[in-house]
């Protein structure tokens, strides 16, 4: 009833119905199995209070009244999500290390007659296999840099050249944060799911082709990217997307549109600069958000904050400072444009692939 995985491509590719993880739901939301559905069969409460009893009483109690809260919580998945599959249903389920949560409620379930397995190790071995893929081995696939200051339409690039079937990474995507002081697009997820998801991303790249990337620092976000693939950025080439301030401007009203509705966190945001900026400075952005002026604003944070700054972060990057990355420059960013942008990146990427064979 063990089933000993222990890479990762075995984790996404394993063959059965369903993966179900029965470890309490903190436990879950922190990180888990690609695909696993949370049926705890102990939540946090009771989690902690089976651990009370254990130190304080003894374990003999503790396995008892785990035992009675597994049958019972058992009981309520098997009449509930899991009430509508057949005898064919093949479950894989794992818990913390592959223990006692998992086997229990493994055996439950064959009982019924489903053929159901467990992880051997548990969500331990998974994360020893992602940790294998970002912290021990070597990155699968030759690395490209997708550079351009702030507007310049970074990452609707990558997803238009990722449609026309190049191969990508959306570091900002997965960190849910467009890599800025304005970047938050929603809480972020743990470092833990975060490196799962890149993880999957990358156990499944063609190493004989290269994967196009945003050019970020280390962190995106309060996330830092793992270092088998910052090694791999820090020695990439570049493809620099130029474009007009005007033309930057516009495309970031459009794109941050979900901040300038909310004036009084726009507001935060900017004031939060002072440091950087100084008061003067700030005090003048902070008018034009009172007024409304929203192409001023976004003009003086290219200007002044974000275009210097991006060009300290790549002088202390390059690996060769006499290097010059490709160079793709566009008079606008309206769609058409960006498809442009894109056909021509993607010719790029299949050149080096090219170059490569």
């Amino acid at each position: 009833m063990s089933l000993r995985l222990t890479h990762l491509s075995q984790f996404l590719d394993h063959g059965h119905d369903a993966v179900i993880d029965v470890r309490s739901p903190s436990e879950f939301a922190e990180d888990r199995v690609p695909g696993a559905v949370n049926l705890p069969v102990l939540d946090d409460e009771e989690r902690a209070r089976i651990g009370t009893v254990y130190t304080q009483e003894s374990p003999f109690l503790a396995r008892k009244l785990g035992a009675a809260l597994v049958a019972r919580n058992a009981a309520a998945h098997i009449e509930g999500p899991l009430a509508g599959h057949d005898g064919g249903w093949r479950p894989l389920v794992y818990c913390w290390r592959g223990g006692q949560r998992s086997n229990s409620f493994a055996s439950i379930l064959a009982q019924i007659g489903w053929r159901v397995e467990v992880i051997d190790g548990g969500y331990r071995s998974y994360r020893r296999a992602v940790k294998r893929v970002l912290y021990d081995d070597a990155f699968p696939s030759p690395v490209v840099l997708l550079d351009g200051n702030t507007g310049t339409a970074k990452t609707e690039l990558l997803a238009r050249v990722r449609a026309k079937g190049g191969q990508t990474i959306d570091l900002e995507g997965l960190a849910r944060h467009r890599g800025s002081v304005f970047g938050g697009t929603g809480d972020q997820p743990s470092q833990k799911a975060f490196e799962s998801a890149l993880a999957a991303e990358i156990a499944v790249l063609d190493p004989a082709r290269p994967v196009l990337i945003e050019a970020e620092s280390s962190k995106v976000g309060n996330l830092i990217v793992p270092p088998v693939l910052w090694s791999a950025m820090r020695a990439a080439p570049r493809i620099e997307i130029a474009a007009p301030v005007a033309a930057r401007v516009a495309y970031l009203l459009d794109v941050y549109d979900d901040i300038l509705a909310d004036r009084d966190r726009l507001a935060r945001l900017v004031g939060g600069l002072r440091r950087l900026q100084g008061s003067e400075r700030v005090q003048e952005w902070l008018c034009h958000v009172a007024r409304a002026e929203d192409a001023l604003l976004a003009e003086g944070l290219i200007r002044h904050h974000y275009d210097p700054r991006y060009g300290r972060q790549r002088s202390r990057a390059a690996s060769d400072p006499g290097d010059v990355p490709e160079r793709l420059e566009s008079p606008d960013l309206n769609p058409s444009s960006l498809d442009r942008l894109a056909g021509r990146i993607a010719a790029h990427l299949d050149r080096i692939a090219g170059a490569g064979g």
